[in-house]
C-alpha cells in the first residue's frame, strides 16, 4: 500500500539548507582547521559627540587589551585586533557555533578638529571606550552680551 505525502515546500528548502550547513562545515571546518584565524570582520561601533569631545565605543569580549592596536593618521582612526579561537578537542564536535574569531579592523573618519595628543583608550568588561577630545578652538563658548551703559528715565505720573 502507498501513503501519499503532501508537498512541503518550506521543509524541503529546510532540508536543502541544513545540506548545505553540513557542506560547509566539513569544508571549512575540518580540512582547514585555520580557517577560522584568517577569517576577517569588521567591528561595530557607536560614536557619540558631546561639546567636548567625541566618545568611541566597540564591544569586544575575551579580546585581550595587549592584542588590540588603535592609531592615529591623516584624520582616520583605525582600530585593529584579534579574536583568538579556542584550542579544538579531537572528542568534540560543535552544533553550533556562532562566535566569531580571527581579526578585525575597523577605520573611521575623524574631522580635524580633534586633538590627537590626548586621544585617550579604556578597556573594561569586554568594551573598548575611547576619548577623542575636541581642541580648544571648536568648543562652544557662550559670549557675554554687553548691554552698554544703562540710562535711567524718569517720568511723571498722570493725575
Amino acid at each position: 500500500m502507498s501513503n501519499l505525502t503532501r508537498w512541503n515546500p518550506v521543509r524541503d528548502m529546510m532540508s536543502l539548507r541544513r545540506s548545505m550547513d553540513r557542506m560547509f562545515e566539513d569544508l571549512y571546518g575540518t580540512q582547514e582547521g585555520d580557517w577560522e584565524k584568517t577569517f576577517s570582520w569588521s567591528l561595530p561601533l557607536d560614536v557619540v559627540e558631546n561639546d567636548n569631545e567625541y566618545t568611541v565605543k566597540a564591544s569586544i569580549p575575551g579580546v585581550n587589551p595587549d592584542d588590540l592596536e588603535i592609531t592615529y593618521d591623516n584624520n582616520i582612526l583605525t582600530i585593529r585586533g584579534e579574536m583568538k579561537a579556542e584550542e579544538e578537542k579531537k572528542d568534540e564536535r560543535f552544533h553550533l557555533r556562532e562566535r566569531r574569531f580571527g581579526s578585525f579592523s575597523r577605520s573611521i573618519s575623524l574631522p580635524t578638529t580633534i586633538d590627537p595628543d590626548r586621544i585617550q583608550a579604556e578597556y573594561k568588561d569586554g568594551v573598548l571606550l575611547l576619548h577623542v577630545p575636541k581642541t580648544e578652538e571648536v568648543k562652544p563658548r557662550k559670549i557675554a552680551v554687553n548691554a552698554g551703559p544703562s540710562k535711567v528715565i524718569e517720568g511723571q505720573t498722570r493725575k
